[in-house]
């Protein structure tokens, strides 16, 4: 079965309204905790992700309920307006087992593959508590937009401590980037540089595919504009 993983930032305002787009659409989980954007005045205005209390709304989708929601959002939520939130798609490649299944999408049936047409991924940086700042400095140097933090605390195993004196057990912060493709490996190789494993924030910054995203400033705008 084609399903996906969306990941909403959103205002706490329009949280219950997209809490209501998923139901409309027929999805069986959801999640939602508290975060806060990280975005400037100016990048504010591009991609609506300032340093306010967000919400990160989450739920697994089939192919059909994916195109639902996002028509939904478009419609009801305005959010492929950039400043109205962030909407993205990420492909889940397997699960496990019928039950699992059948718990996720209330049906048991499989087949199908999610789009792997990859214009945009997903960078998430654990670091230490506190250090959100030096990762999101290093990232915009590199050419990204805004970025939401979420607190949490590790649950590593005392091999994770020897793993260049990190403590995964302390208290973390971490953040989520959505980046071009064409900008993801110079974020995360200045994400590396600047807040990596060698530094004060212990961070460590992977990526994840998206197969649909709105709430981005189109690039072909960013590029008429560059020309003005």
């Amino acid at each position: 079965m084609e399903l996906y993983q969306l990941l909403a930032v959103v205002d706490r305002e329009t949280e219950p309204r997209l809490e209501g787009v998923f139901t409309s659409a027929g999805t069986v989980v959801g999640l939602s905790q508290p975060a806060s954007g990280t975005a400037g005045s100016e990048i504010l205005k591009r991609f609506g992700l300032a340093s306010t209390e967000k919400r990160i709304v989450m739920t697994v989708a089939t192919g059909a309920q994916q195109r639902m929601i996002f028509q939904m959002a478009r419609k009801l939520l305005y959010l492929d307006i950039p400043g109205n939130g962030i909407l993205a798609a990420i492909p889940i490649k397997a699960v496990a087992g019928r039950q699992t299944l059948s718990y996720l999408t209330d049906s048991e049936i499989t087949g199908g593959t999610p789009s792997m047409d990859f214009e945009y991924e997903l960078i998430v940086v654990v670091i230490n508590a506190g250090y959100a700042d030096a990762v999101m400095d290093a990232a915009r140097e590199a050419g990204a937009g805004g970025g939401t933090v979420l607190h949490a605390k590790g649950t590593g195993s005392m091999r994770g401590e020897k793993f260049y004196n990190m403590r995964f057990a302390d208290e973390k912060d971490m953040v989520y980037i959505v980046a071009h493709k064409s900008e993801k490996a110079a974020v995360m190789k200045a994400v590396n540089q600047k807040a990596g494993p060698d530094s004060e924030a212990r961070g460590i910054c992977f990526s994840l595919p998206i197969s649909s995203v709105m709430g981005l400033r189109s690039r072909v705008m960013d590029d008429a504009e560059s020309e003005k």
